[in-house]
């Protein structure tokens, strides 16, 4: 379980890049470290599944997919807090911005609930039930992580 807090830790870094005293996008090096973050992640994945050969092989394609549709809520709620971060820094939050900006965080927490349902019946047919509880809970536990540093280095509206 030591890989998986180093793991946490890597992706709660790169998540929680201080969006509040950014001035330049990431660079060449930023994707690079991403794309081995994300080859870790899979490393945990495979470490705690115990997965035999035939589930493996309907498994991870399942897996791809799930990390492909995650990785567009990320984006989406990686500009919806630099829209925030945005407006803080500039002093410019106004109630109707501050509106839609928690209207598109719940929307994303919405579409992350309904994937995840959808991703449960997939994995259902191809996994027994504690596989998918224990797959799931390492996604959920690896998310929260993310969340609670995200919240950290938020500030509150002004």
């Amino acid at each position: 379980m030591k890989l998986v807090k180093v793991m946490i830790l890597c992706l709660v870094a790169l998540i929680a890049v201080p969006a509040f005293a950014q001035d330049k996008p990431a660079d060449t090096n930023m994707q690079i470290l991403l794309e081995k973050v994300k080859a870790d992640k899979k490393l945990v994945v495979a470490a705690n599944m115990d997965l035999n050969d035939a589930e493996g092989k309907a498994f991870w394609p399942i897996y791809d997919a799930y990390q492909k549709d995650l990785q567009s809520l990320n984006d989406r709620l990686g500009k919806t807090i630099l829209a925030y971060a945005d407006a803080y820094n500039k002093n410019a939050l106004t109630d109707e911005l501050a509106i839609r900006l928690t209207n598109e965080a719940l929307a994303i927490d919405q579409d992350e609930i309904t994937m995840r349902k959808t991703y449960s019946t997939r994995l259902s047919g191809v996994l027994p039930g504690k596989k998918v509880a224990r797959y799931l809970q390492i996604e959920n536990k690896i998310r929260a992580a993310i969340r609670y540093e995200l919240a950290a280095g938020i500030p509150l509206a002004q």
